[in-house]
């Protein structure tokens, strides 16, 4: 099948290699012209693993292509659009400036009978809105929301745990395409689940939303249990063991970030306000207080665990990206810590697999070291706080207790083995614990 794919950042370029991996003939479209040149190089602009060698194989197949020419999408039977749907710099609301500008872009390149799939995170009612216009072409809108998760994108484009498809009420015809175009995850019997608009829309908001209340609610354990002496790893391995729990993100540390969790549950309490049910997804404010105040405990941690100041300290952070397998900083509680350390005037060396130039260019007042044993050498303390192997797991604590000034180490994700840090001679700090 002939698709387009309307912006080429990370949900745009990893869907349309993931489409042309799968047998498609793929034309990703963006108005980058830096971003589509690497593209068209297979080059991805950004780390996302898997996805570079993907690109490759497209390009080298010829069923994959970038341009910034939208009237390459003409043709195509299927058009995703997955633009940016960033925070409003005046509210917490979404800004659709992007999907407006990309629909507009498209509609005079869509043919009777063309589907144009919309795949952005948008606030319930704007497919609905977004409809008519492209109605008026002959096409047909539905909604596709993306579920993926960086540092496994690829994965779950290809090989989905489900798959939901908004559309027109009766309209069986754009489902069963939506069928083809994902057939392998078809017929593998992913669960492919047809419904409205409103409740496409709603199904990504309300999942983010579940997993952002799931972890501030594990750090807000872990703020009862600072006080109480409790340890918050024991306590969610304990309720995690209840099946209608689960133990998947009940760890407690400094909390999310990103380019969606963060941005998404905001977005979702200002159209709950905008519909006139606020009150409904109050919660949702609590949530994002207890996450942003995890960062300022952790950076609490670190002054505590050196007397009481920071100043002319040297503090080695390992981390930069929001999380593991990804060069994502967008929100990075990683980062944020060191800028608060920087601001109490410890000197703060960052180090981090591969967000080191998108954080240097953010944050250029700290100091970036790319070979980890180089950045401990010297630290009066160590802060961890993205969960990369190399630091969770290869990097032996007596090893490390070689290299630094001062062997104490703040675990801002909880994911070191304290009882190994503490035997090879280390102070260890976790978040919530002991």
């Amino acid at each position: 099948m002939k698709i387009s794919v309307i912006g080429c950042g990370y949900l745009g370029a990893v869907h349309a290699a993931a489409m042309a991996s799968i047998g498609h003939d793929v034309v990703g479209i963006d108005v980058d012209e830096r971003k589509i040149a690497s593209l068209a190089t297979g080059e991805a602009p950004f780390f996302e693993p898997g996805l570079t060698e993907i690109l490759s194989e497209g390009i080298a197949s010829r069923r994959l292509r970038f341009t910034t020419d939208m009237a390459e999408a003409q043709g195509a039977a299927v058009h995703f659009v997955g633009v940016g749907t960033p925070q409003q710099k005046d509210g917490y609301a979404a800004d659709l400036t992007y999907v407006n500008a990309a629909i507009d872009g498209l509609l005079p390149f869509l043919s009777p009978g063309d589907i144009v799939a919309g795949k952005s995170t948008v606030p319930v009612g704007t497919a609905a809105d977004l409809a008519p216009r492209v109605a008026a072409t002959g096409a047909t809108l539905v909604w596709n929301p993306e579920f993926l998760r960086e540092g496994f994108a690829v994965q779950d484009t290809v090989d989905p745990d489900r798959l939901v498809v908004g559309v027109p009420e009766g309209d069986d015809r754009s489902a069963d395409i939506l069928r083809e175009v994902y057939h392998p995850a078809v017929a593998k019997r992913t669960p492919f689940i047809v419904t409205d608009y409103a409740t496409a829309e709603l199904v990504k908001v309300a999942a983010n939303a579940f997993l952002a209340t799931k972890i501030s609610f594990i750090n807000a354990m872990a703020e009862i249990a600072e006080v109480t002496g409790a340890d918050v790893t024991q306590l969610a391995d304990a309720i995690g063991h209840d099946a209608r729990i689960g133990r998947r993100f009940l760890g407690a540390g400094i909390g999310f970030g990103g380019g969606c969790l963060p941005k998404d549950i905001r977005a979702f309490a200002a159209r709950a306000e905008e519909l006139g049910r606020g009150e409904s997804v109050n919660f949702l404010r609590e949530v994002d207080a207890i996450n942003m105040r995890r960062r300022d405990r952790a950076a609490q941690l670190v002054v505590e665990a050196l007397g009481g100041s920071v100043f002319k300290k040297n503090i080695t952070v390992l981390g930069a990206a929001f999380k593991p397998h990804s060069d994502d900083i967008r929100d990075s509680p990683a980062l944020d810590v060191a800028v608060k350390l920087h601001g109490l005037g410890a000197w703060v060396t960052v180090t981090d697999p591969e967000a080191l130039k998108n954080a240097a260019r953010v944050h250029p007042q700290l100091t970036y070291v790319d070979d980890r044993d180089e950045a401990l050498r010297g630290a009066d303390a160590v802060l961890v706080v993205t969960e990369w192997d190399e630091y969770r797991r290869e990097l032996a604590p007596e090893h490390a207790a070689s290299l630094v000034n001062g062997t104490i180490v703040i675990d801002g994700r909880n994911c070191l083995d304290a009882a190994a840090w503490r035997t090879a001679g280390w102070t260890y700090y976790g978040m919530g614990r002991p």
